[in-house]
């Protein structure tokens, strides 16, 4: 074979290209000119220079092409085209590139080789690809040994060897052993030479796919990525990340399937602070114009809440408060490194059954970024962050728990009751300071969990009591319950007209048929449905051809079916003022608006990206004004603070001014917003608290007892029937108020008696109406003086150790009275059976064998 047959040298090709690539780096238009980027990392002292590759598109198609397709062959030449016009351009006096390598990284549009884990497939071995994620963890930064210099000291001379592995570059050369070598050929021992050996930083990192993206049931998938020279430390566990890298195999896994990661090229962070990172929806001009226009209405705060979640019948202020939670507040870091959150947190409590769970979906489907989790199926570690031990190098690592990868996110917590009081330990600093601070397995770190917190649970007793206050109700510390801003009690009450309203737009919900479809049809599963509502891009391409669908409308056709419960809220909004006359009228004409769920999404991330209102001076009056009266004021009749009252209250106040400001687009914080909050604010802050009726439980006590003693006057075993028909009875009259006493008198328990003493008696007695009548001082030797002696004693016991207490025995009550009485004015057992007696006459107390119960 002559020497003209054989093909060209690697070198020639090397050469031809790496010509190509510096023509391309040192030529200059109208859009790109990389020799001021060379001269500005020269400047910076970088070592990476990133490349557009549309630019490279432009200039040389088929060489784009090369590095998509055979990056192995074109990545070197043009990382020493890159070295050439460096040694070229370079000052001397300010630069020094010695041992210093240089190298491309690449941005811009990737076509199909856009991929993402779930996407990754064989084809793409060898490859040039882009990959969105999150970032779940990061190894340590290790040094990698690239070169290593030994001298041997018989001999006087040095020697050097270069180590590869598969992970070391993106050429084809083959690895060599990791072993530095002891002797040298003739056997004579070596000494290693630190000081002159070369390393390399280097880090691998997990990427998963974005929670938002993965469909639902199935497991999200992840890759492993390596990380070498500058761009090791890029990226956190948490962080969105846009990575360009070469898909390789390196081999060495188990039963045929090769290992495979991602030799990384360039890394973009996607998480900003204005969340940018978020899969977002694209915004057309039509879009924003559609926006500003319906921000201008005075009831969009209303259109909003009301179009969130239109299956779920009422609940008028709690979608509001999900409206204003995925809006948010401003947050605020100031110079001296205090970090005031602007996301909001909210709880649900309530009884079974009244659309708790629906809520959080909602949310779940409309914000950019939420994760989904129960209390039950949560750990701590799995909610903040976990340190794990990596099983090929046996070093600590750190994985990101569900509140750090929902960072600038919601986060909805389900069956928020059941989760163990060690793991709700670990929110804490979450849901104030915004933080995971790890410090276990040596490893000392914090990480950003910036997210709003949703979360709905069950009272203690499964079913909310109305008779107990809210803290009773609720098992849950103060110091969790004052990071909550809202806390919303929903109770299931019994309504005739309610629950028939409710009925009907269940059922007519259930009639509903999609267009298209005939009624008996069966339905097939559909695999591919995710959990979030259609990406309106999506929907907006998918339109008909002839139609314009940027300029669709962003409202929803009326569905009797499914928009019966807007047909109810807007006939009793009708006259509210907070509704505009043009909106009256359409609402009085029938005509009722609703905003569909994609232009919803689209609003609340186009008043997300706003810059965040600022705090008017009037909103700034009124909220402390606020403030100072709750703080101060006492609850009106029967009603309970459902949370304590702490500075994050007033937080609370100007957190959901400012996110009501922003559903308007305004650019300040008015009174108005302030006064918004505060009606919210109040709804939730306040319960009220039912008393039972005395004289149904006296009558059912002496029900519950015939039936004990049974028809022949017998004790009968029916004690815990009856308990259980008193339960029942009692919550069928929780809503009946008390009946009237037949005569007014003065209760030895009521606030007016408690200032009763033992020698103002005789006023006790010319005052009280129900005093002993004539002719009955001598019966059974009791007095009147000793008879309200008798009851000032048990009022004062009432008041205090037996404040809590419902039921005692005859015999510890009369001790207790007796107690600090001298011998010859304590009470017998007789006079104590004749008080007892004649109070349980007055509806005042039950005395039924030989046990004590209040009425």
């Amino acid at each position: 074979m002559s020497l003209l047959d054989e093909p060209v040298a690697q070198d020639d090709l090397m050469r031809d290209r790496t010509r190509v690539f510096e023509e391309f780096l040192d030529s200059e238009t109208d859009f790109y000119n990389y020799k001021a980027d060379i001269a500005s990392m020269l400047r910076l002292d970088q070592h990476r220079l990133i490349v557009n590759i549309d630019d490279l598109r432009d200039y040389r198609r088929e060489f784009a092409d090369g590095l998509f397709k055979q990056p192995v062959e074109f990545l070197p030449a043009f990382d020493e085209a890159l070295l050439q016009i460096v040694q070229r351009v370079h000052d001397r006096e300010k630069h020094d590139i010695e041992s210093k390598t240089y190298r491309v990284g690449f941005s811009g549009s990737f076509g199909d080789h856009q991929v993402s884990p779930r996407t990754l497939r064989a084809a793409h071995l060898g490859r040039l690809i882009s990959l969105e994620g999150i970032v779940t963890r990061c190894s340590l930064v290790r040094p990698k040994m690239l070169k290593s210099v030994h001298f041997c000291p018989e001999t006087r001379l040095f020697h050097a060897r270069e180590y590869r592995d598969a992970t070391s570059s993106t050429s084809n050369l083959p690895p060599t052993s990791s072993v530095t070598p002891q002797t040298d050929d003739e056997g004579h021992p070596l000494q290693t030479e630190y000081g002159h050996c070369v390393f390399r930083d280097h880090q691998r990192i997990s990427i998963q796919e974005m929670p938002e993206r993965a469909p639902a049931g199935q497991l999200p998938r992840s890759t492993d990525v390596i990380l070498d020279d500058d761009l090791v430390d890029k990226c956190k566990p948490g962080d969105r990340i846009q990575l360009v890298g070469v898909y390789r195999s390196v081999g060495g896994g188990a039963g045929g399937a090769f290992k495979s990661l991602i030799l990384a090229n360039n890394i973009n962070l996607l998480s900003s602070k204005s969340g940018g990172g978020i899969a977002q929806t694209p915004l057309t001009d039509s879009d924003i114009r559609t926006i500003n226009q319906l921000s201008k209405r005075s009831d969009i705060f209303h259109l909003l809440s009301q179009s969130l979640a239109p299956s779920i019948y009422g609940h008028k202020q709690i979608k509001e408060a999900v409206v204003l939670l995925l809006l948010g507040g401003a947050e605020k870091n100031l110079p001296n490194g205090t970090h005031i959150r602007g996301d909001i947190n909210m709880l649900m409590v309530g009884d079974p059954s009244t659309a708790k769970s629906q809520v959080l979906r909602f949310v779940l489907n409309t914000a950019l970024l939420a994760i989904a989790t129960t209390g039950r199926g949560s750990s701590g570690v799995g909610l903040t962050a976990a340190v794990t031990t990596d099983k090929d190098t046996g070093e600590r690592r750190l994985e990101a728990g569900a509140m750090v990868l929902a960072d600038r996110g919601v986060v909805c917590i389900d069956e928020f009751d059941k989760m163990s009081d060690i793991d709700r330990v670990a929110i804490h600093e979450v849901m104030e300071q915004q933080t995971v601070t790890i410090a276990k397995a040596g490893i000392h770190t914090t990480l950003n969990a910036r997210c709003s917190v949703i979360a709905a649970a069950n009272p203690i007793y499964g079913q909310y009591d109305v008779h107990k206050d809210p803290h009773k109700n609720i098992a849950l510390p103060d110091s969790l319950l004052s990071r909550f801003d809202l806390l919303f009690i929903v109770t299931d009450d019994v309504d005739e007209t309610r629950d028939r309203q409710i009925a009907d737009h269940v059922l007519r919900m259930h009639r509903y048929l999609p267009p298209g479809v005939e009624e008996g049809t069966p339905v097939f599963d559909s695999l591919t449905q995710q959990l979030s509502v259609e990406n309106p891009a999506e929907a907006q391409a998918a339109t008909p051809a002839g139609t314009d669908g940027a300029d669709a409308s962003p409202f929803e056709k009326f569905d009797p079916l499914l928009h019966f419960g807007f047909t109810d809220e807007a006939r009793r909004a009708a006259g509210g003022d907070a509704i505009s006359g043009r909106t009256r009228r359409k609402k009085k004409a029938g005509k009722v608006e609703i905003l569909s769920i994609a232009f919803v999404k689209k609003y609340l991330q186009y008043a997300k990206s706003k810059p965040a209102p600022v705090l008017t001076k009037g909103a700034a009056d009124h909220i402390v004004n606020v403030y100072a009266t709750l703080r101060n004021e006492q609850a009106e009749g029967n009603q309970k603070r459902t949370s304590p009252l702490t500075a994050r209250t007033l937080e609370t106040l100007i957190r959901l001014a400012t996110a009501h400001a922003k559903a308007r687009l305004s650019a300040s914080v008015t009174e108005r917003d302030a006064m918004a909050a505060e009606d919210i604010l109040r709804f939730a802050l306040y319960k009220e608290v039912l008393k039972r009726d005395r004289n149904l439980k006296k009558r059912r006590l002496n029900e519950g007892e015939a039936r004990r003693r049974g028809p022949h006057g017998s004790d009968g075993s029916d004690s815990e029937s009856s308990d259980e028909e008193e339960e029942d009875a009692d919550a069928t009259q929780r809503m009946e108020p008390p009946a009237p006493a037949k005569a007014k008198s003065v209760a030895p328990w009521g606030d007016e008696s408690q200032d009763v003493d033992m020698d103002g008696a005789t006023q006790v007695q010319a005052s009280a109406p129900a005093a002993v009548p004539a002719g009955a001082a001598e019966e059974g030797g009791l007095r009147p003086r000793r008879y309200d002696l008798f009851r000032t004693r048990l009022a004062q016991l009432f008041s205090s150790t037996l404040q809590d207490e419902e039921t005692f025995y005859f015999a510890d009550l009369l001790k207790a009275v007796n107690e600090g009485l001298a011998a010859d004015v304590a009470f017998t057992e007789v006079e104590a059976t004749a008080v007892v007696q004649r109070m349980s006459d007055a509806n005042e107390l039950m005395l039924s064998d030989g046990i004590v119960y209040k009425i």
